[in-house]
């Protein structure tokens, strides 16, 4: 796939822990692209609620969901292109994000509850509690081969992961 059939956006998804915003960041920087963090989205009171350690619920994600996939039409409709870091852990999700286009692919970081566990423990600075690491799982609907993910296994080096999607995706720098 040239540049020119490459598509608008990467959506790269999993669970807290899973290593979504360090993948996405460097394989926006390894393609040449726009990086930018789904939790960047999530409304004040959103935060302040997984901060509390109680989980969102479907309508606290509603706003947020619609609020990136604006993001996305307003990037594709310059015609940039840019590498979302977005837990996306639910097909109704991702299908507010999707919705319908086929320019926006899913990178599904596959990973371990206990891998993530460990990574979660020694993490600091983080507003998802290692608790919630539970609540996640029993959300995670992976995507299903109709979505066309790219899907990659986290118990890898960073930059390792970051080639296979490139190679999966057959993207590279312009």
């Amino acid at each position: 796939m040239g540049r020119a059939e490459a598509p608008c956006a990467l959506i790269v998804m999993g669970v807290s822990g899973s290593g979504k915003s360090t993948i996405a960041d460097r394989l926006a920087i390894r393609i040449g692209w726009r990086f930018e963090d789904g939790d960047s989205f999530h409304p004040p009171s959103n935060v302040a609620k997984m901060h509390s350690g109680q989980p969102l619920t479907d309508e606290d994600r509603w706003p947020w969901l619609r609020a990136i996939a604006d993001e996305i039409d307003r990037t594709c409709g310059v015609r940039e292109r840019a590498v979302i870091a977005c837990s996306a852990l639910k097909r109704a999700y991702r299908d507010i994000l999707v919705h319908g286009r086929d320019d926006i692919r899913i990178v599904f970081l596959d990973g371990s509850q206990e891998l993530i566990a460990t990574r979660l423990g020694a993490r600091k600075g983080h507003f998802m509690p290692p608790g919630l690491l539970a609540s996640q799982f029993k959300t995670l609907e992976p995507p299903t081969l109709e979505e066309r993910p790219i899907t990659v296994a986290i118990d890898r080096p960073v930059e390792t992961i970051v080639e296979d999607i490139v190679t999966q995706l057959k993207l590279d720098r312009p």
